[in-house]
């Protein structure tokens, strides 16, 4: 008796088990489905939501270098891909020596004045554009348009104003260091000054979003260290521990990937006011690394 109900049971458990297994196979395909186009939709959503991320600008100039009490020219000038950018060039009229200038992803060229005195002051002439798609500069922004904007700025200076290679120091503050390397790993400058800068599109995103980045696609790229392995000139990196937006460990990463000879300067305060709050120390630092060169 005993062994009919052994098998008995055997057989009835034999018979449930191949249904009881389809439920559960059928849920977890469901949830990989979900999962898969879930991260789909993730990433289409933030592939358009990137640009607004990244660029931040505004169109109206509240000021000119006219309202500081500096001469300047009003530039337009053409991409290769034919877009027009505007900028100012403030001219010195004791300086065989120009500065390049290139902002951050927030504001315009009207918003610079600050670093734009001080580097007058310093005894450089200084040329400032506006990427595309801010201030008076045409189009919309982009990484590829920024590097454009960027060798069209330096083609102004060489081919319209006839400075030579040797003359020209490239500036680029926050975004304006990927732009300012970029431009840099590309031609034969004075010397490279990043401040306040970013080691890769990617390794901000893995800070600021540690699990997002490693979900979605970045649209960006922006590697300042890779591009700064191909400059050859003197380097100067600018860089704040207290910087609340770009973390002072991705300023050092790119310390780090540039070649000899290079310096790096510790600047207090946080990241849109620390060369202001390093003052006089910032801009005598600058002065110091310009006469070494």
């Amino acid at each position: 008796m005993s062994i009919k109900i052994a098998l008995c049971v055997y057989n009835d458990t034999e018979l449930i088990k191949p249904y009881a297994d389809v439920p559960v196979k059928e849920s977890m395909t469901s949830y990989v489905i979900v999962f898969v186009l879930t991260l789909l939709l993730l990433n289409v959503w933030m592939y358009f939501q990137q640009p607004r991320m990244i660029f931040y600008p505004l169109r109206e100039l509240y000021q000119t270098p006219a309202d500081w009490g500096l001469d300047y020219e009003d530039v337009t000038l053409h991409t290769a891909d034919d877009v027009q950018l505007h900028g100012w060039y403030i001219p010195h009229s004791q300086s065989q020596h120009a500065l390049i200038y290139f902002h951050g992803n927030a504001g315009n060229i009207s918003h610079r004045r600050d670093s734009i005195e001080i580097f007058h002051r310093l005894g450089l002439n200084v040329f400032i554009i506006d990427y595309r798609g801010y201030g008076q500069s045409k189009h919309t922004p982009s990484e590829q348009g920024l590097y454009q904007d960027a060798t069209a700025g330096w083609n102004y200076l060489t081919k319209e104003k006839g400075f030579t290679n040797n003359q020209i120091l490239i500036f680029g503050r926050s975004l304006g260091g990927a732009v300012a390397a970029r431009l840099a790993s590309g031609v034969q400058a004075r010397g490279l000054i990043l401040e306040s800068t970013f080691s890769s599109a990617r390794d901000f995103a893995r800070v600021v979003f540690p699990v997002l980045s490693r979900l979605v696609l970045m649209r960006y790229d922006f590697n300042t260290a890779e591009s700064i392995q191909l400059v050859n000139n003197p380097v100067l990196v600018l860089h704040s521990p207290d910087d609340e937006i770009m973390p002072f460990h991705l300023g050092k990463k790119v310390f780090e990937s540039a070649h000899q000879p290079k310096r790096f300067v510790h600047l207090q305060g946080d990241h849109n006011n620390g060369f202001l709050q390093s003052q006089p120390g910032y801009e005598q630092e600058l002065d110091s690394w310009l006469k070494t060169l």
